[in-house]
């Protein structure tokens, strides 16, 4: 099977052509399968194209998507969470977020995930594959078609660890630029960070894309290395200050400030003196700290911290001069935070 989505304008023009029908064709094909507002995605309702045509690109495999919608869940904040069936019947998350002035669609980069955060219900089950670039992309499809809407914003913070799946990471993202129209400077990459896999990143960026302009998040959720390692274990092989260096290398690099997502886990990482700490540690360079609330699940020891405890350590980084900000978790009351679709999926 040869899917089309992901395919440029000009690899669809040269489909056209190379089965004697004329470039524009290719760009009729473009038009349909990038515009939000067609719901039908089966090239037997292209009907611009000439019914010989569409026959001759079912004969010769092309599909428009492989992915299936499973099960779906509206929040009571109009944050739509959305389970997918991929052809070798495995399942994938895929969020939509809106706001007022934006949606933004939460993707996943792989089945599962290799990294067992101990917060996460994602990598309980482990991993089972990474995501085609295609795969990827059509889960924007999904939700642009489930919400109506074309989505603005991209997170690459569902399922997975995305640098474990840097080169179709990188193709999805030169796709959601150039064929979904959305500005590298509205993506966002979060990773755990695996080590010699930053540097990597800006230099394929650079590359594939020809600038690296979309924004790194690395997912800390710690102050210092012993707190790291007790709820990620990777971290064992990637010693926080030097996941800071080669931050500080990016930013050298790309011009772009770097994000540091901070889970807040109560009597983790959540005292004052973690807060000072913390600050110290990235102090010097162009960067940003999110504070998350935590999204309880079941299957885990950690509770979440406090609002008023929130609202101090954000104070206390915001006085030492670290730009902060706090996000509140979205989607939670469906029992849907990020790899429980599945999960409860797959317990069924």
């Amino acid at each position: 099977m040869k899917n089309l989505i992901g395919y440029s304008v000009k690899d669809l023009e040269n489909v056209a052509l190379n089965y004697g029908e004329a470039a524009f064709r290719g760009r009729q094909i473009y038009s349909w399968l990038y515009d939000y507002k067609n719901r039908s995605k089966s090239i037997d309702e292209i009907n611009v194209l000439p019914l010989n045509f569409r026959n001759i690109l079912k004969r010769e495999g092309f599909i428009f998507g492989e992915l299936m919608l499973k099960e779906k869940y509206l929040a009571n904040d109009g944050t739509l969470k959305l389970l997918l069936n991929t052809r070798d019947n495995e399942t994938l998350e895929c969020v939509g977020i809106p706001t007022e002035k934006r949606l933004t669609a939460c993707l996943s980069s792989q089945v599962g995930c290799p990294m067992d955060c101990k917060f996460c219900a994602t990598g309980k089950e482990g991993l089972k594959r990474s995501l085609k670039a295609s795969e990827i992309l059509e889960q924007i499809l999904f939700i642009e078609n489930e919400m109506n809407h074309k989505v603005s914003n991209i997170v690459f913070m569902g399922m997975g660890e995305p640098l474990l799946n840097i080169d179709e990471l990188v193709l999805s993202i030169r796709s959601i630029n150039e064929d979904f129209d959305i500005s590298q400077r509205k993506v966002t990459v979060s990773t755990v960070a695996i080590p010699k896999m930053i540097p990597k990143l800006s230099e394929i960026s650079f590359q594939v894309l020809g600038k690296c302009q979309f924004t790194l998040a690395i997912s800390l959720h710690a102050s210092n290395q012993k707190t790291r390692e007790s709820i990620i274990p990777s971290a064992k092989k990637y010693h926080i200050k030097n996941i800071i260096d080669d931050c500080r290398e990016f930013v050298r690099k790309t011009g772009r400030r770097v994000s540091f997502e901070y889970l807040m886990l109560k009597g983790v990482n959540d005292k004052l003196e973690h807060a000072d700490e913390l600050s110290n540690l990235i102090k010097g360079f162009q960067c940003h700290v999110n504070l998350i609330q935590y999204n309880q699940i079941e299957e885990v020891e950690f509770k979440e911290t406090p609002l008023k405890n929130a609202k101090l350590f954000q104070s206390r980084l915001s006085n030492n001069g670290v730009n902060v900000s706090f996000r509140r978790s979205r989607g939670s009351d469906r029992n849907a935070a990020c790899g429980q679709l599945r999960q409860n999926a797959n317990n069924k």
